[in-house]
Formats: C-alpha cells, structure tokens, sequence
C-alpha cells in the first residue's frame, strides 16, 4: 500500500500519522489526569506526588521542621537550554495547548453534568457543542500549518519559545507548588529553593551567534515577562482589595503605603489597598519602562518612581499581606496575593537565572593574548600546569588590571571581555540572581577556572 503512494500522498500520510501521534499523546496525557484525579477523590496517593514522597518522610519520622529546614539550604533549578536542531513551530504547540485546554474543559462538562444523576451523561448539548466546534477549529489548524521551521531558528527565536511556556506554567505553577508543600507541611515556611535557569542567550560553546548582545537581549526579555505578570496580577488584585477603612482599620505601614500613592480618586479615599495598589502598578509600570523600554498595557495614573529592584516591590507586597492578616482579611490574601509574593520571591525582575557557557580552550586563547600584550608572560599556552596556576594565582592577587590602553585586541579577545562586562552590568540591573553560574565545557585542570576568574577580575 505505502510502495503505491506518490511522494504527495507520502507527506500527507506522514503529516497525518505525525498529528495522529500528537493528539493520542494529548488523550493520553488527560487520561492520566484524570484517572489521578478519581485515585486522590478515593483517598488514594500517586507515584511520584509529592504527597507521597512527604508521607514517606512522615514514615521514616523526619519531621516537617526537618524537611523545611533543609529545603532552606537547598537549590534546584530545572534549566532550558538551547535548541538549535528544534524544527517545531510556536503556532503547532500554541495549537496542541489549546486542545489540550479544551480537553480539560470537555471533562469538567461532562462531569458537571454527570453530578445530576450519577445513573445517566446529562451533557449539557450547547456547552458540549461549542467545545467540539473548537477542537475541529483547532485539529484543522493543525492539519491546514506547515508542521517545520523551512528556516534555522536565530537566537532570538529560541528566546522567544522558551519564555512562551512562563505565563501559562511556571509563573503560575511554581508558587501553587509551595503552597501545597507549605499546606502539607503545616504551614512551616518554605525557602524559595525551586527556581528556573536557562541556557538560551548564555551559552556560546560553539554558537557564534551568542554573545553579550544575547546576554542584553535574553535578560530584558524575561524582566518583561515577569513584570508584565506582575503587572496584571496587581490589577487584579486592586479590583479585589475594595476593602474600605470605614469598615476594617488596617496597619500603620499600610497606611503609609497607600498615603505614598499618587492615587487621588475621591472614590478611593476610604480604600488604602486600592490606593496603595495604584502607586504600586505605576511604579512597576516605570520598571518596565526603565528595564525593557516598552509600556504597560493600562494606566490609571503614569508611570513614575520605578522599584530599585525586585525586593522594594516584595516588601510593599508583604505590608498588604501584615495588614490583611492582622485585620481579618487572610481568606483575601489566599488567591492572589500570596502566589505573587511567592512569584516574586522565585522570579523576581529577571525570572531565570541565566547561565553563561564557553569552552575552557577560548578562555586559555584570551588570557593568552592579554598576557602577551602586557609583555607578562608571551608563551602562556606552552607553560605546564603549575606554572599556569602559579602565575594565574599570582595575578589575581594583583590589584592591577591586564588590558593595555589603546591596543587593538583580536575580535575573540573584545567578544569574550564583552561578555564578563555586560554580566557584571546585568548583575547590577537586574539583581545577582539574574547570572551566577559560569559553565566551563572541556574543563580539565585547576587553571580552567582560575583563567574564568582571571577574566572576571579583570572587568571588575
């Protein structure tokens, strides 16, 4: 049957199979959900849940303070790299997330309508109707988009796909992570140990393509991305927090908070939160200007005094928190407040901690040529491993830098310099945790990382 088939009809039977997969993996994946769903209504715990692995802690009498505490001094960071060969298209996995979506809401249909009578499938035709109209929308907009990239992915692009998966997962998802594991844990405090790490614009072992203008380009991408969460998640909150002052007092601090606004609306003159939520949004929606140079999407009054960093705006987020909490306000505080504090604690002005990677022979090329130059040492390559370490050793203690004023250094030499400066500037725009790690490929020797250190000393 396939031998009869001309190369036309060969690509449509593939695309067919393709998508067929696709779609049963997507059935598949809300099987699962489901029949999870039924087991934990049952009373029953999955396989890799972290209930599970909290009640075989529980099981082997290791406390929850225990457990907080060494959560406290640890760091896990899934890390997105880079994906040069990805032939999958933005527009196909937006497609399959759609159906995935309307899957999720076929059965919370079903279920609802199930509810009535247990014995019978009372679907509720028009709701059930719509949703089938919009999966066949959304299999023939599959069907009908070239399934691969006809050009290579530039780095831009990569940038531009990793970041799309933030808003609708780990924005959202990492907090309510915490909250369930501060839930299970009787609500002892959880360290922010669960952050995200990239790659993607950081990592130039082999890539020609990256270097300090990725770096500048990744970093202010991903502040936009969380500012912009940060911006609607404030907005929303305002409509929420209409407490009035005439009905519930609220703190000292709060008080002074929303006095700082530049909020003046005789209607809210009674409602510190709101007020206090205002002056919020134009501050951030200053950081936004200041960090990424575009605009927030709506302004009740400009934009003005942007936060120096992510902290400032955490702690005028905790104030709202203290007030509530001391003015019986904490069923407030619940939905969406403490997810963002917690969003901010984890992702802060950057929200992912980039990591910088090049390979240990480019970084030996320029301490070679800066030692050179300075007439310190002109046959570093050629010098054994104790000699490298004892004269890297040596300068580094040196307060004195290498570089010489007016010399015109190879085009590896300026690209690498660049990239340790432009790190040392976003470390300063964005906070330390936007770049701490420095990953040396084709590490070997102590030298490696003492040349890494070296160029870090030199750019200050």
């Amino acid at each position: 049957l396939l031998k009869g088939l001309s190369d036309d009809q060969t690509v449509s039977v593939i695309r067919a199979f393709t998508y067929f997969s696709h779609l049963a993996n997507l059935a598949e994946d809300r099987h699962h959900i489901r029949r999870r769903a039924v087991h934990e209504r049952a009373g029953n715990e999955q396989e890799g849940s972290i209930d599970v692995a909290l009640s075989r802690l529980r099981w082997a009498g290791i406390s929850p303070k225990m457990i907080a505490n060494t959560l406290a001094h640890s760091y896990l960071s899934p890390v997105l790299t880079a994906h040069p060969t990805e032939v999958q298209r933005k527009s196909i996995l937006d497609a399959e997330r759609d159906i995935a979506r309307l899957l999720t809401q076929r059965d919370e249909i079903k279920t609802r309508a199930v509810g009535v009578d247990p014995r019978k499938d009372m679907l509720t035709p028009r709701e059930l109707a719509s949703n089938e109209a919009l999966l066949r929308a959304r299999v023939l907009q599959l069907w009908q988009t070239r399934l691969v990239r006809s050009s290579k992915l530039q780095v831009e692009d990569e940038i531009d796909n990793a970041l799309s998966y933030y808003e609708p997962t780990f924005l959202r998802e990492i907090p309510a992570i915490y909250a369930n594991l501060e839930h299970e844990l009787g609500q002892a405090h959880v360290h922010s140990f669960l952050r995200m790490g990239h790659w993607i614009g950081g990592d130039r072992d082999g890539n020609p393509n990256v270097g300090a203008h990725t770096m500048v380009m990744a970093l202010g991408r991903q502040a936009e991305v969380a500012l912009r969460h940060y911006l609607t998640e404030v907005h929303l909150m305002g409509a929420e927090l209409s407490v009035s002052d005439l009905l519930v007092g609220c703190s000292p601090e709060m008080r002074r908070l929303a006095d700082s606004s530049p909020d003046t609306s005789e209607h809210r003159k009674d409602e510190p939160y709101r007020r206090a939520l205002t002056g919020m949004y134009a501050r951030l929606a200053a950081t936004l200007q200041a960090l990424t140079g575009t605009e927030a999407a709506r302004h009740a009054v400009a934009p003005q005094n942007p936060y120096a960093s992510a902290a400032d705006f955490l702690a005028d987020l905790q104030t709202i928190d203290a007030s509530l909490n001391a003015h019986h306000g904490q069923a407030l505080a619940q939905q969406r407040l403490r997810p963002l504090i917690r969003a901010v604690e984890v992702f802060g002005f950057h929200l992912a901690t980039l990591d910088l990677r090049q390979s240990s022979d480019k970084h030996e090329e320029v301490i070679a040529e800066l030692l050179a130059t300075a007439r310190v040492e002109s046959q570093y390559s050629k010098l054994d491993e104790m000699a490298k370490r004892a004269l890297l050793l040596r300068l580094l203690g040196d307060a004195r830098p290498l570089r010489v004023v007016g010399v015109d250094y190879s085009a590896r030499t300026q690209s690498e310099l660049a990239v340790f400066e432009t790190a040392r500037q976003m470390r300063q725009r964005y906070g330390h945790e936007a770049i701490r790690h420095y990953i040396i490929s084709h590490t070997e020797t102590v030298s490696d990382l003492l040349e890494v250190l070296l160029l870090q000393k030199e750019v200050g």
